[in-house]
């Protein structure tokens, strides 16, 4: 059996991150989200991974490389436009040939991983099964119709759902899913859609098989998807002090603070992670914060946020919350006169002023 991430679609709904960072390599818990993947399928035994990328290809390949460091093989499929996810298939037929295989979003995350699901399929034999949760906003998914326990009807995000089963980010399918995706039409807005070509399958007799997810599950491509995903992830941390505390700050709760990261004088509330070579003076981190490497937080507090690589975050006399900040983010009092606000922001960007 193979496994098959998709990691080429442009990240729209977190622009600006995405303008400079493919959506699937924004961390969650200071690990890039596509890396939980390539984990999941390879603690369900599945060694031989493809990877469809697009155009943040360069990107991808540097962060993940041959997957040696993963315990896995990697092989790189060029999708030259993102057609739609039955697209990424097809143009994988050369890598996956006659194998089952598992088919992973690379910007979902599955609490538990997918060891279940493989064992499922393995033992039942199905020609496909399918990955659903119950979710408020079916409309924004695939969504799935059961009778009896058997999907009869897959919609892709349907103006009136006909149900709120979603389709997880997560599928498992034998060789006749290159019939099916060959048999349909691209939809109307341009795209070979998955929920189609699955359709085909129960329109053409195939079995194909629901498995429900009783964990959590997240698709991570908006911002209030990604901070609830990183909040699981930071919840189910063991606490480990490995950096520097001085003995008038306190670490409370479940904390991790990596190798060469220092807290002076601050207070730091878990569940929470500070990466290495990151600064924390005179401060406070707040729950289900995670701060990626070398990074500073000086004289400010934040709290439910994310905070990437090398961002300085300095005398803010507000607490920030509930924020994604990139890479090399500078947020500070300006010592400039007059006093005023001085921006410069990205496209899609947004700020919340009192």
């Amino acid at each position: 059996m193979k496994g098959l991430i998709l990691s080429g679609g442009k990240g729209t709904r977190l622009r600006p991150i995405t303008f400079t960072s493919a959506k699937q390599l924004v961390p969650v818990a200071n690990k890039p989200v596509l890396f939980y993947g390539i984990e999941a399928i390879r603690d369900a035994g599945i060694k031989d991974i493809g990877i469809v990328v697009g155009d943040t290809k360069e990107e991808v390949m540097a962060a993940v490389g041959d997957g040696s460091a993963f315990g896995v093989k990697v092989t790189y499929i060029e999708q030259e436009a993102p057609l739609g996810l039955a697209h990424a298939v097809l143009v994988s037929e050369l890598f996956l040939k006659d194998s089952s295989f598992v088919m992973y979003l690379g910007d979902n995350l599955i609490l538990g991983g997918i060891k279940e699901l493989v064992k499922e399929f393995e033992r039942d034999k199905p020609n496909a099964q399918i990955l659903l949760a119950r979710v408020p906003n079916p409309n924004q998914f695939g969504v799935a119709e059961l009778k009896g326990g058997k999907v009869v009807r897959l919609v892709e995000k349907p103006e009136k759902p006909k149900s709120d089963l979603a389709l997880v980010g997560v599928y498992m399918f034998d060789k006749n899913i290159f019939k099916a995706v060959k048999g349909i039409k691209p939809s109307g807005r341009g795209e070979l859609e998955i929920t189609d070509a699955i359709q085909y399958l129960i329109d053409h007799k195939f079995t194909v098989h629901p498995h429900m997810v009783n964990g959590w599950w997240k698709d991570t491509g908006k911002l209030e998807d990604m901070l609830e995903a990183n909040r699981m992830v930071l919840d189910s941390l063991t606490r480990r002090i490995d950096g520097h505390v001085d003995s008038i700050s306190k670490v409370e709760f479940k904390v991790v603070i990596e190798k060469g990261a220092e807290v002076i004088n601050s207070v730091v509330r878990g569940p929470a992670i500070i990466g290495t070579g990151t600064r924390i003076v005179n401060s406070y981190v707040g729950p289900f914060t995670s701060i990626d490497k070398n990074v500073q937080v000086l004289g400010s507090e934040v709290e439910h946020c994310i905070i990437l690589e090398g961002s300085v975050i300095s005398e803010v006399d507000r607490r920030i919350e509930d924020s994604l900040i990139g890479r090399n983010v500078e947020v500070g009092k300006s010592p400039l006169k007059p006093t005023a606000y001085r921006f410069m922001l990205g496209d899609n960007s947004k700020v919340g002023l009192l």
